[in-house]
């Protein structure tokens, strides 16, 4: 009798380390394959260039400083198709923001400690469908046996896919969303007409990787005020003063349990 084919197991997570200094490249790479990904050093935005096609990373570890293309230009290029931590010396807040006013998904500042840094990546991964949906393609909700379907958000024409990470706009075309955006919007879409303060956001989206002054919440909310206008979305997005945001549509929801 044949013994039964073992289950495949998933392919490890790829990451791209860009990083100029060799010790911290090489230090890095050593450190999330003891964690489990499949990393691959590149020196510089050119080498990364070079190897991205074949490489095909799901999340890229992107210094700021390097000798040639900097790490904002690459970011400006590569997010949001690709998730992106931003690993740079560079720590103050003008900077942190910066990095994600470009795109990218988080930012951590050398020196690092690596289980952060991992943390962090997880964290990514977690809020991220890995992999760009192909842009101008409508969202089709996925039919499903389950008795709990996958969670859909429709408002005002606009359709939200919660487990694909996909939103359309009313005219078919996909809105290019960071993870941290998708995050926002589904959580104030699950909350219509109701007031969420800013730390409450933060539990939402980040939880414990939230810090008690983190600034990627305002970035992230000014971007996604900015994507559905040049969609043209209503705003739907409004600032309570001195109380948090309001998501002011309705919204029909099917599928994905409970909130």
């Amino acid at each position: 009798m044949r013994e039964p084919t073992p289950p495949v197991a998933d392919p490890p997570i790829r990451i791209a380390v860009v990083e100029d200094d060799h010790e911290i490249r090489t230090l890095v790479v050593a450190y999330l394959e003891r964690e489990g990904f499949a990393p691959r050093g590149f020196v510089d935005g050119r080498a990364f260039d070079a190897g991205r096609i074949a490489f095909a990373p799901d999340l890229v570890v992107l210094d700021l400083m390097m000798p040639g293309e900097d790490g904002l230009s690459i970011c400006r290029r590569v997010a949001p198709g690709l998730p992106v931590l931003v690993l740079s010396a560079k720590g103050e807040d003008v900077d942190r923001i910066i990095g994600l006013e470009v795109g990218a998904d988080d930012y951590l500042a050398k020196p690092f400690n690596p289980r952060e840094l991992v943390a962090r990546i997880r964290a990514i991964l977690r809020r991220r469908t890995l992999g760009p949906a192909d842009a101008g393609q409508p969202v089709v909700p996925a039919v499903s046996p389950d008795p709990d379907p996958r969670e859909i958000l429709s408002f005002e024409g606009w359709i939200l896919d919660v487990d694909g990470r996909r939103l359309a706009a009313p005219s078919g075309t996909l809105v290019s969303l960071s993870s941290g955006e998708i995050a926002l919007l589904t959580q104030l879409a699950r909350r219509p007409r109701r007031v969420l303060s800013r730390d409450t956001l933060l539990d939402l989206t980040r939880g414990r990787d939230a810090e008690a002054f983190d600034r990627a919440i305002d970035v992230q909310l000014s971007r996604l005020r900015r994507k559905l206008s040049a969609h043209g979305g209503a705003d739907f997005i409004t600032t309570v003063r001195n109380e948090g945001y309001l998501f002011a549509a309705d919204v029909a929801r099917t599928g994905g349990g409970r909130p």
